[in-house]
C-alpha cells in the first residue's frame, strides 16, 4: 500500500500541465496512462520472487551379510556411499535445489539365496550395520536399515516377479556361474533374485544406484521392468481413473533409474588369483582381507598373497594382474595419494621389499574403522536404534511406491493403504 500511494502521488504530479488559458488541468487519460505504468513497475519490484523448488534424489545401496565384510566391499561400495553422503548440495539445470536422501540397507533376503547358517545370518546382519557406521555413514545424513525389516521389499519383488519374463532372467550371467556351483541343489531364489534387486531399487524411486560393473546387466533389467511395468499398467483413460479414486498422482509408478559405476581402481581382486574378484563366497579364506581381521592376520595375508616373477612393479601391464591388483590396493587405502606418487615410491621394490609395506598401510587405514566398529558394537541399543529409524524412515517411502503398484494393477486396496 505505501508503495503504490506513493506512486499515485508521484503519477499525478508528473501530469498536472498548464492550460493555453494560464489555468491549470489534469489529463485524465494521462494520469491513468502513467499510474499504471509505474504501478506495474513498483508491482513487479515489490513482488517476491517464487521460492524455489526442491527436487529430492535418492541413493540406494547395500551389501549381503553373508560373512565378513571384506576389503573389496568396503573400498569398492561403503567408502563410495560416504562420499556420497557427504557430497556438497547440488543444482538443476533450471537452478532449482537437489536434495539427496540416502538409503543403505543391510540385504538379508538377498543372503538367503545361497546356502547359509541360520545361527550366523542375525548376527551377520548387525555386524554388516555395524561396519555401515564404522567406516562413516552417518544416520544424521543416511537411513540405515535391514532389508527384511521393510515388507514391501518382498512383496513387491512378487508383483514384479509375475511381469518378469523368463528369458530375461536366463541371460543374468551371475546366476548361470553361481548355478555351476551349486549344481542341481540350486534354488529358483537364485534365478529371481536379480527381480529382487530391482524392487529394492524402485520402492526408493532412487534415480543413482552405485554399482560395479559385474552389476550393471541386473541395473538394466530394473529399467527394462519400469519400461514394460508402465507401457503394461499405467497408460490410458482406465489407469487414470484408478489413481483418481485411489487420490494418487496418474503418473507412472517407477523412477528409471541410473547407474554410479564404482571408480577406477576401487574393484578389488583376489589375493589369490588377481584376475577373480575379492568374494566373501571363495571357501580359501586368504584370498581376501576382511575388514575385521586383526593387525596379524593382514601381515600374513599379504606375505602370502600371489605375485609373478617379473622385475620391478607397475600398475598397467595386463600381464600382471596381480601387480595392478596390489598397486590399487595401496593406493585406495592413502586415498590422498597419486599413481604417479605410488609408482615413484615402490616401483623399483622388489616383492619381499614392498609387500611388508602394503601391510601396514592396510593396517592403518583399518584400524579407526575396527576401534570405531567395536564402539557401535558394545552399545547394541544404539545400533538398534539406528536400525530402527531406517526401517521406519524407509518404510515411509516403500509403501508409498507399494500402494501406488497395487493400485495400477489393479488391486483392491484398503483403507488404512489410502491413508498412509
Amino acid at each position: 500500500m505505501v508503495v503504490l500511494a506513493a506512486t499515485l502521488a508521484m503519477s499525478r504530479a508528473f501530469v498536472v500541465r498548464r492550460s493555453p488559458a494560464g489555468r491549470f488541468q489534469r489529463r485524465s487519460s494521462d494520469l491513468v496512462r502513467v499510474f499504471s505504468a509505474t504501478a506495474e513497475a513498483a508491482t513487479e519490484e515489490a513482488a517476491p520472487k517464487p521460492a524455489k523448488r526442491v527436487r529430492t534424489s535418492r541413493v540406494l545401496s547395500g551389501v549381503q551379510p553373508t560373512g565378513s565384510l571384506h576389503l573389496g566391499n568396503y573400498l569398492g561400495a561403503i567408502r563410495q556411499w560416504v562420499e556420497f553422503q557427504d557430497s556438497p548440495p547440488t543444482e538443476d539445470d533450471d537452478g532449482n535445489p537437489i536434495k539427496t536422501e540416502n538409503f543403505f540397507c543391510v540385504v538379508d533376503l538377498h543372503a538367503i539365496t545361497m546356502p547359509h547358517d541360520p545361527k550366523e545370518l542375525a548376527e551377520s546382519t548387525k555386524a554388516s550395520a555395524a561396519l555401515y557406521l564404522a567406516a562413516g555413514i552417518d544416520p544424521a545424513k543416511s537411513k540405515v536399515f535391514v532389508q527384511s525389516h521393510v515388507s514391501a521389499h518382498s512383496e513387491l519383488a512378487w508383483l514384479l516377479n509375475c511381469v518378469t519374463p523368463m528369458n530375461w532372467l536366463e541371460r543374468m550371467i551371475q546366476f548361470k556361474d553361481k548355478a555351476k556351483k551349486q549344481g542341481e541343489s540350486v534354488g529358483v531364489g537364485l534365478f529371481t533374485y536379480p527381480v529382487l534387486m530391482a524392487a529394492d531399487i524402485l520402492l526408493y524411486q532412487a534415480d543413482r544406484v552405485p554399482v560395479g560393473e559385474d552389476q550393471r546387466q541386473h541395473l538394466e533389467l530394473a529399467r527394462d521392468l519400469v519400461r514394460r511395468f508402465t507401457d503394461l499398467f499405467c497408460k490410458g483413460n482406465p489407469y487414470k481413473k484408478r489413481c483418481k479414486a485411489a487420490g494418487i498422482p496418474s503418473r507412472p509408478v517407477f523412477v528409471e533409474p541410473n547407474a554410479l559405476i564404482v571408480k577406477e581402481g576401487a574393484r578389488v581382486m583376489s589375493l589369490s588369483d588377481g584376475s577373480s574378484k575379492m568374494s566373501k563366497s571363495d571357501p580359501n579364506d586368504a584370498s581376501r582381507i576382511n575388514v575385521l581381521d586383526p593387525p596379524k592376520v593382514i601381515r600374513d595375508k599379504v606375505k602370502r598373497c600371489k605375485t609373478d616373477s617379473f622385475k620391478g612393479i607397475e600398475w598397467d601391464n595386463p600381464d600382471r594382474p596381480e601387480a595392478k591388483n596390489l598397486l590399487n590396493i595401496y593406493l585406495a587405502v592413502q586415498p590422498e595419494r597419486t599413481k604417479d606418487d605410488i609408482l615413484e615410491e615402490v616401483g623399483g621394490m622388489t616383492w619381499g621389499e614392498f609387500k611388508p609395506v602394503l601391510a601396514e598401510a592396510i593396517v592403518k587405514h583399518l584400524e579407526p574403522i575396527q576401534k570405531r566398529y567395536k564402539e557401535v558394537r558394545e552399545d547394541d541399543d544404539y545400533l538398534d536404534n539406528v536400525l530402527r529409524e531406517g526401517a521406519t524412515a524407509a518404510n515411509e517411502v516403500a509403501s508409498r511406491t507399494l500402494y501406488a503398484t497395487r493400485v495400477a494393477m489393479g488391486f483392491a486396496t484398503t483403507p488404512e493403504e489410502k491413508q498412509q
